[in-house]
């Protein structure tokens, strides 16, 4: 399925990557990102590059869900035999890799590093409104952790500047969401999607909480992005993975 045909191409253009990477002090290893607050957590935000699971936890089973844009999060005890639908996963077993692919939405990795839980978040504007990252806290409550020991990150996302969205749109949004939306051209306007996934989180009573500031559709040599793609006639099944996983 595409999610398997995306997992195909990161494991092959991260196979092709791997002779680059020579270190892993900075935050930019070759095609992989990493946020400074999530430091002591084995995690990962690719480039179209990609990575594998092994760059980010050795040995750790990768587990990706089906995502569909939803606010739907699984608790992951054990590895499964198919992936269920969903747009965020958790964990506070080891051996366990978190895995969530965007090609725009926002990435986001939360761990609650003394309580020994993780989570993964695809949050679109489709699954911030609809409370996934909401959900996704309170599944890591649910296994022991705690909102305010929770650190996040978010990942690259397409930005503002280059987000531009119509009344329709801005009308699936409450009144308070106003400082979200900037003025554009007539009829239009550019959404601030890491700025309203970063109320999301705090919000649920996270305080720290890292934005990468990366955007996707500026940077075509560095990112996949299915906006671009659109508004250029290319193909849009390339997708960045995010990983976090608990350390050994």
């Amino acid at each position: 399925d595409a999610l398997e045909r995306v997992a195909a191409r990161q494991n092959s253009r991260a196979t092709r990557s791997s002779r680059s990477r020579v270190r892993w002090d900075d935050r930019v290893v070759s095609s992989l990102l990493k946020a400074d607050l999530l430091d002591g957590i084995p995690h990962g935000f690719s480039t179209s590059a990609g990575l594998e699971a092994d760059d980010i936890a050795r040995g750790a089973k990768l587990m990706c869900p089906r995502q569909i844009h939803s606010a739907t999060v699984v608790i992951v005890d054990e590895p499964w035999p198919e992936p269920p639908q969903a747009d965020a996963l958790v964990t506070a077993r080891r051996g366990i890799a978190l895995g969530i692919v965007t090609a725009d939405c926002a990435p986001v990795l939360l761990s609650d590093a003394k309580a020994g839980v993780v989570g993964a978040a695809h949050a679109g504007w489709r699954g911030a409104v609809g409370g996934v990252l909401e959900h996704t806290v309170a599944a890591m409550v649910s296994l022991g952790a705690h909102a305010s020991e929770i650190k996040a990150a978010i990942g690259p996302t397409i930005a503002q500047g280059s987000y531009e969205v119509d009344q329709g749109f801005r009308e699936q949004f409450d009144n308070r969401d106003v400082p979200f939306f900037a003025a554009g051209r007539p009829g239009h306007y550019q959404f601030d999607l890491p700025a309203y996934v970063y109320q999301c989180l705090s919000d649920t009573g996270v305080r720290d909480i890292e934005d990468l500031r990366e955007d996707t559709y500026a940077q075509p040599h560095r990112f996949f992005s299915f906006r671009r793609a659109t508004h250029r006639g290319e193909e849009t099944g390339g997708r960045q993975l995010s990983v976090i996983a608990l350390p050994v």
